[in-house]
């Protein structure tokens, strides 16, 4: 079964069982969904939907921290459920010893020599970790072994 396929079986349960909370969440996630199956006339495939899901995340995660920073903690335990909701679709996250074998074998793979070379080395592991790893702690990992190289 597809993501796309899981969440939409997702949304039903939601429904029989009155979750409101989680449907509201599943909703916005298929709205995305959908407006990204209009906007570029594509069939989504699970890498798309993980990179909708994984920018909703972003999204949810920059909210929490203006709405605490702006003493709502009512508005920031609700984006914390829609975060719970939407973190269920990602993939198992990967342990960073697991990132810095991925980086060393990308380093090694693109032959990159230094900090110049962070786009090729970037280009090459972000398909393999996306959905699994924090691109930003990937980035730094990158940048940390090109400084070594």
């Amino acid at each position: 079964m597809s993501l796309k396929e899981q969440i939409t079986e997702d949304m039903k349960a939601a429904m029989r069982a009155k979750d409101t909370a989680r449907l509201g969440t599943i909703r916005l996630l298929t709205a995305a969904m959908k407006q990204k199956e209009v906007d570029e006339r594509i069939e989504l495939t699970d890498a798309h939907v993980l990179a909708i899901i994984e920018k909703m995340i972003k999204q949810r995660k920059d909210s929490i921290t203006q709405f605490e920073a702006g003493g709502r903690q009512d508005l920031a335990d609700i984006e914390k459920a829609e975060l719970a909701v939407l973190a269920t679709y990602m993939p198992a996250a990967m342990s960073e010893a697991e990132i810095q074998a991925k980086v060393a074998a990308a380093v090694d793979m693109t032959g990159a020599a230094g900090p110049q070379d962070m786009g090729k080395v970037m280009a090459v592991i972000k398909p393999q970790l996306a959905g699994r790893a924090d691109m930003t702690v990937v980035s730094a990992l990158v940048k940390a072994a090109l400084t070594k190289a």
